[in-house]
């Protein structure tokens, strides 16, 4: 990934960590406590999925996709990392 690309994506989960709460566009929710970062680079899309864990923005995932639509398998991986965040509690 361009160092161009991780600057903006590095600013965008500073902006939504020291200015939580934050809504569309920025940030949507997925459910079941994920959340996302949205950013539309140079044709791609990239995403920051996310959970707030005792005040604590914890990335469970970032990835780049072509189309709209966030690929299931995505999401999926995310899902897991968060249930083996909260079995280590």
């Amino acid at each position: 990934m361009p160092a161009a690309d991780r600057k903006v994506l590095g600013e965008d989960i500073k902006t939504v960590q020291l200015g939580w709460p934050l809504g569309m566009p920025l940030v949507d929710h997925f459910g079941g406590g994920i959340w996302e970062v949205r950013r539309k680079l140079v044709g791609r899309i990239a995403r920051t999925l996310f959970v707030i864990e005792e005040d604590v923005m914890v990335l469970l995932y970032l990835f780049i996709k072509k189309q709209q639509k966030t690929p299931q398998p995505e999401l999926d991986l995310a899902k897991e990392r968060l249930k083996l965040l909260r079995r280590r509690k």
